[in-house]
């Protein structure tokens, strides 16, 4: 009788063999290693040039410009994306075809020739000017004191950065049950306010991703400035290279520096996700930290003991006695 409440003896669990992994990581590894050993003792690549110029004084100017260019620029494609994207989903044609013109515009031609464009206006409009019509009342200005070369990148990755924004943010807004909309509305809730209060909360679970995605782009996208002679990253590393003839090292410093305010950018944007995602699921996903921890200190139950007996609940006595 005791043996036959006795625990059954724990299955042996074989996992299943894989070598098609174990070769196909050995040749991934095997083929990187070779790229990366034949890349760094490369003989005419100087690795003590790209150590002097990582934190060279025009390297961080350049860097400061890439990170203000970089905000600015996001700045006014999210504001402007955000207006866009309201007035796509408007019921008025003539709004939501004035934003669909714009979008079809901005997202059709390259972002480098709308840089070119603003760069170079001063060709067709020597001067820009604002006033009253048939009265004397009227502000002109030189063009190009006006659109300075920072201020003509800014505007052409802002105003292309809104296209793109646009739509994301309708993707987010249509995201959102419509129900949910008439209900507030049926509660007295204006249209502004339901936005405020109702979708826009909802709809950052959709937005947040890709918006972090097109900020990370745009730090890259920055530096198409080259064209209008802005003193960013890579401007800043071509100028010292024109003078040095280093042209890769200056290169590899660069993309280091990509590199490393991309990571940050990556790190923020998964927490910020993290943050507008409570809600979806039962439990967040571990953050990198938490992970490592779990890793570093794993406690595991320990095995069942097989002499030990299974206690079995005594039966609930009926009310006739039996």
């Amino acid at each position: 009788m005791a043996d036959a409440l006795r625990r059954p003896a724990a299955i042996k669990a074989v996992p299943v063999r894989h070598p098609g992994r174990w070769v196909a990581a050995v040749v991934v590894l095997a083929i990187a290693a070779e790229v990366l050993y034949t890349f760094i003792t490369a003989p005419n690549l100087q690795w003590g040039v790209v150590g002097h110029y990582l934190s060279h004084r025009l390297i961080l100017q350049g860097i400061v410009t890439t990170l203000e260019l970089t905000v600015l620029a996001m700045l006014i494609g999210i504001i402007l994306g955000v207006v866009l994207a309201v007035m796509r989903l408007s019921p008025n044609p003539v709004v939501s075809t004035v934003s669909w013109l714009y979008i079809w515009f901005f997202r059709g031609t390259p972002v480098l020739v709308q840089i070119f464009f603003w760069y170079n206006l001063a060709l067709v409009l020597p001067h820009i000017g604002i006033g009253i019509p048939f009265t004397s009342i009227q502000w002109q200005a030189n063009t190009n004191a006006l659109i300075p070369a920072f201020m003509a990148a800014m505007l052409g990755l802002g105003l292309n950065e809104g296209a793109y924004m646009a739509e994301i943010v309708r993707a987010g807004l249509i995201s959102v049950e419509h129900g949910q909309t008439e209900a507030a509305q049926a509660l007295g809730m204006t249209r502004l306010l339901v936005m405020r209060r109702i979708v826009l909360p909802q709809a950052m679970r959709v937005i947040i991703p890709p918006t972090g995605n097109e900020t990370i782009s745009m730090l890259k996208t920055s530096s198409l400035a080259f064209v209008a002679s802005v003193p960013e990253l890579f401007t800043r590393s071509q100028q010292i290279a024109s003078a040095t003839f280093e042209v890769i090292e200056l290169a590899i410093v660069a993309s280091i520096w990509y590199l490393a305010m991309t990571s940050i950018l990556t790190i923020g944007q998964y927490y910020l996700e993290r943050r507008f995602g409570r809600g979806t699921q039962r439990g967040l996903p571990p953050t990198p930290l938490q992970r490592f921890r779990r890793m570093l200190v794993t406690f595991h139950a320990p095995p069942p003991d097989e002499a030990q007996p299974v206690v079995v609940p005594s039966p609930i006595p009926r009310r006739d006695g039996r």
